[in-house]
């Protein structure tokens, strides 16, 4: 009898980790040596679950909004009210926002505009987390008008460059982790209300 395929279990197993050492040392310098180690297996294995560096990159760019899905779909089904959902997520990103730092995937890939399954992979994550956020953004101001999927739109794309910026300060420290919650508090409340 053959044995069963552990495939795409092992592979989830090893994303997290794949992620977290693409986050630690970026695109270039995360060898397939280094992913083995730190995954704790031979880099045939790793071989055995994607075909190449790129397509663990790729991988991993795609677990960076995963991981953010999972963990924003739970609030919400806490929340209860679903025209306060936004505010709760905004509330949970001003202490939380880049603690794992995958937002360094995401900054790592935007170093690699030549390669075009890269980008690609960036524009598809870049455009599912405005389609998110947008949706919660509608939900929590109600309007359904015309131009209101455009100023939900607005601020979504606004709340990724607010995003961003305070992930700059960090990686600068030139915010603390106050001054970036307040600044992700106080400028998203003015953004969610639009």
């Amino acid at each position: 009898m053959p044995r069963p395929d552990r495939t795409d279990e092992k592979r989830r197993e090893l994303l997290p980790i794949v992620t977290a050492t693409f986050a630690d040392l970026g695109y270039r310098r995360a060898s397939t040596a280094v992913l083995a180690e730190r995954c704790a297996v031979q880099v045939n294995i790793l071989y055995r679950l994607w075909p190449d560096k790129q397509a663990m990159f790729l991988a991993a760019i795609e677990h960076v909004f995963d991981n953010s899905l999972e963990t924003w779909r739970a609030l919400l089904d806490d929340a209860g009210d679903p025209s306060e959902g936004a505010r709760q997520l905004l509330r949970y990103e001003a202490e939380h926002l880049g603690e794992h730092g995958f937002y360094r995937i995401l900054f790592a890939g935007l170093g690699e505009t030549d390669d075009p399954a890269i980008i690609a992979a960036l524009a598809r994550t870049f455009g599912r987390f405005v389609t998110f956020i947008r949706s919660q953004v509608a939900a929590h101001r109600g309007a359904s008008g015309p131009g209101s999927r455009a100023s939900a739109e607005r601020a979504a794309w606004a709340f990724l460059g607010l995003g961003t910026a305070a992930n700059i300060g960090r990686e600068l420290n030139l915010l603390s982790a106050a001054q970036r919650s307040r600044l992700f508090t106080e400028v998203g409340d003015l953004i969610l209300d639009g």
